[in-house]
């Protein structure tokens, strides 16, 4: 297992364009993602698990993922986040 923890910079936070973004990336990989927010765990891998999890601009939120690809899976979604989506 691996994980990271990482503050949302761009301005929209995790919606719409942002969370599907999130999502591509994340079905990159074959381990199990898990974005946890507030203490509750998201399915990141599903987008309406992502934007239900309705995280701002400035919300931390912890990136977590098992398996063989598991460390490159979150590196991967912690530079999404790091460069505000391309926005």
């Amino acid at each position: 297992m691996y994980s990271e923890s990482v503050t949302l910079k761009n301005e929209t936070g995790l919606h719409a364009r942002p969370a599907s973004l999130f999502v591509k990336e994340a079905s990159k990989y074959s381990s199990e993602i898990k974005v946890i927010k507030d203490g509750k765990e998201y399915n990141a891998k599903s987008i309406m698990g992502i934007l239900s999890m309705g995280a701002g601009m400035g919300d931390s939120i912890k990136i977590e993922a098992i398996g063989e690809d598991s460390e490159e899976a979150v590196k991967g979604l912690v530079e999404l986040v790091n460069n505000k989506f391309g926005e």
